[in-house]
């Protein structure tokens, strides 16, 4: 009788293995003890997922600038590491842009001209920087949460394990540059 009942069908006959048809047991009328968890259900993570890949991809013009500053002011030995990010910073942009575009059919708006603010100083633009990718492993953490087709996750991996790489080398530019200065 309860496999024909469509609201009972994660409450498993007697003596067998439960057997979920739903995203998790008791969908979508859900109580949290601790935390609520349906910000990680798919589901309900997409729409929000699918605006912050909008918002990370709008923000692409003015990382160019600052990368382009950055670039202009660093010393000639560790152009080379900040030349790898902004790299890599543009290859996001191009991944998100396809994932978007497969996920939706549509392209991502162009974003309006905002002016660029530069660092005080180079210290100031490593420190900027470093704690702009923090953020930005936060943000992909979020946007990994509304997917999961599997290859979509690993792009969003791939990107977001790049932060996390390029937090570290600011780490080094903060620490040759900054300290003790």
């Amino acid at each position: 009788m309860a496999a024909n009942n469509k609201d009972m069908s994660y409450y498993p006959p007697s003596g067998s293995a439960p057997v979920y048809q739903t995203p998790y047991p008791g969908y979508p009328f859900t109580v949290y003890k601790y935390y609520p968890t349906h910000q990680y259900v798919p589901v309900y993570a997409l729409p929000e997922a699918l605006n912050l890949i909008v918002e990370s991809v709008r923000d692409e013009r003015e990382d160019e600038l600052f990368y382009d500053y950055l670039l202009s002011v660093a010393p000639p030995n560790q152009r080379d590491i900040i030349t790898s990010i902004r790299d890599d910073e543009r290859k996001h942009g191009r991944l998100f842009r396809q994932l978007y575009w497969e996920v939706t059919g549509k392209e991502i708006p162009a974003a309006p001209d905002v002016p660029f603010e530069k660092p005080l100083n180079y210290c100031d633009g490593i420190s900027k920087a470093l704690f702009g990718e923090l953020a930005a492993v936060e943000r992909y953490r979020r946007i990994l949460y509304g997917f999961e087709f599997l290859p979509y996750r690993n792009i969003i991996t791939e990107i977001y394990t790049d932060e996390l790489k390029h937090a570290s080398k600011w780490n080094y530019l903060f620490t040759l540059n900054c300290v003790n200065r």
